[in-house]
């Protein structure tokens, strides 16, 4: 456990930020390695197959860790307070929400698979086998709730290195896995998800030991599961509009992948390929951001609305100078990091893949932007404007797919992200220094708090939930 409620902010949030950039892109490498071995071990068609699955993946998977960091941001502000036996409550509470989007998840994912598929109109000679893929990874859903409400809860308290830990032992199993599976036991595409969701389990089994041995804070008894329709309310505040938020842009995923489809395979390859690049890429900003939300929640916790400040700001600085350096590198190697993924022999996909490269590397300093806003508004719990920042990235992939491939066909698809970007952002930055002035004038008034304060109505119902559940 550590608290980032004092020291140098930019200290404390590159620190921070390394062991998520590491995590982050081993993390990435469950879902490259698949693609990484198929395309190269069966073929593009195969490549296609997994890669055609990513948005709908996206779609569920998206709002799982959306929702489970939601839920860990209310940890974290009650870890920057001092409460540990909130920080135990919060918990509990946030297993029970889990356990039941979990059954929900699984069950509506696995049925419409097939249903989801077809209505994006997947090339017919792609769609079996992505469709063998999809099911094996909804059918996996619990293990992939369990480590993300668990690796979540951990980098609540400040600790943002065990749960790297687990994922590099895991990755290694993931690729032994995927070479097994796949060209030993002939299980094709199908085994690359199995591999996935099995190393997957695999790490979620490992923080739960950890958090058994090393973190009595999180050892929740029975009497903590004894919540309150407020606290159930607090946490599904947060949270589900942050699954949500995941989920929304995951429809302007879907949408443009419609059109991918309707380009052929080849086009859907070289996207594939090149986005797995581009996720490797913009690690670092997303990361920085990441570190935002726990940094943000524990600071708002403790009061510390200055240090929020601060450390924004010289998290931009850290942040943009890394999205400038990594669009350079996509312009200047873009090339010949897709032959990871295809024959160079296939010379229109790697055309393709730079393309889409080179486009999006230019707009990574909106993307640096974009993550810290979001994910510092959310570590102040404020969800509802990150919401309205996932529908206008809706409605600028969805502008994307259905006017600019129309008219340019590929090249129109890869300005998809940087629109999307754009039009996030937007809201975001003025959320952000509105909310800033805000607070900042509750503490020149004398109304810093400890914690999240209540007003009205709320306030006196938290107070009474606290009397009855110390009176029990």
């Amino acid at each position: 456990m550590k608290t980032l409620t004092h020291g140098n902010p930019l200290k404390l949030i590159f620190m921070f930020s390394i062991p998520l950039i590491i995590g982050n892109v081993f993390q990435q490498l469950y879902s490259m390695a698949d693609a990484l071995i198929v395309g190269r071990t069966i073929g593009v068609n195969a490549l296609a197959a997994v890669g055609c699955t990513g948005s709908i993946t996206f779609l569920i998977l998206g709002f799982i860790n959306g929702m489970t960091s939601g839920l860990s941001i209310l940890a974290a502000q009650k870890f920057g307070s001092g409460n540990e036996e909130g920080v135990r409550k919060s918990f509990a509470v946030s297993i029970m929400i889990s356990l039941a989007v979990t059954a929900i998840l699984t069950t509506v994912a696995v049925a419409g698979a097939r249903g989801m598929l077809e209505l994006l109109q997947t090339p017919s000679e792609i769609i079996e086998d992505a469709y063998a893929y999809l099911v094996v990874v909804f059918i996996g859903i619990p293990a992939i709730m369990l480590f993300n409400l668990l690796s979540n809860m951990i980098r609540a308290l400040g600790d943002s290195k065990t749960p790297l830990y687990f994922l590099i032992l895991t990755c290694i199993m993931n690729v032994v896995l995927d070479y097994a599976l796949i060209l030993i036991f002939n299980m094709g595409v199908a085994g690359a998800g199995v591999a996935t969701v099995f190393s997957q389990l695999v790490s979620a089994l490992l923080c739960v030991g950890y958090i058994w041995k090393k973190l009595p804070i999180l050892k929740i008894r029975r009497s903590d599961f004894r919540t309150n329709l407020f606290a159930l309310k607090e946490h599904l505040k947060v949270a589900v509009p942050m699954g949500f938020q995941m989920s929304i842009i995951a429809i302007g995923s879907l949408i443009l992948q419609f059109a991918l489809n309707g380009l052929g395979a080849v086009s859907v390859a070289a996207f594939t390929a090149a986005q797995k690049i581009d996720t490797i890429a913009t690690m670092p900003v997303n990361s920085f951001g990441m570190a935002m939300a726990t940094y943000g929640a524990q600071n708002y916790g403790a009061g510390e609305i200055g240090r929020i400040k601060k450390g924004v700001n010289q998290c931009i600085l850290l942040s943009v100078g890394f999205s400038i350096l990594m669009g350079f590198m996509n312009a200047m190697f873009g090339r010949q990091l897709t032959t990871l993924f295809v024959d160079p022999s296939e010379t229109e996909v790697l055309s393709k893949s730079y393309t889409y490269l080179v486009v999006n590397g230019c707009a990574y300093s909106l993307l640096a932007l974009l993550y810290i806003y979001r994910f510092t508004l959310q570590g102040l719990g404020k969800s509802f404007i990150p919401t309205v920042a996932g529908v206008m990235e809706l409605v600028m992939r969805a502008f994307t797919a259905l006017v600019l491939t129309r008219l340019f066909g590929y090249e129109g698809a890869c300005f998809s992200n940087p629109l999307a970007w754009l039009g996030a952002c937007v809201p975001l930055a003025a959320a952000y220094y509105i909310e800033m002035r805000k607070l900042g004038k509750e503490a020149e008034n004398g109304g810093g708090h400890k914690a999240v304060r209540r007003r009205g109505w709320k306030s006196i119902l938290q107070v009474c939930c606290v009397m009855r559940e110390k009176s029990r």
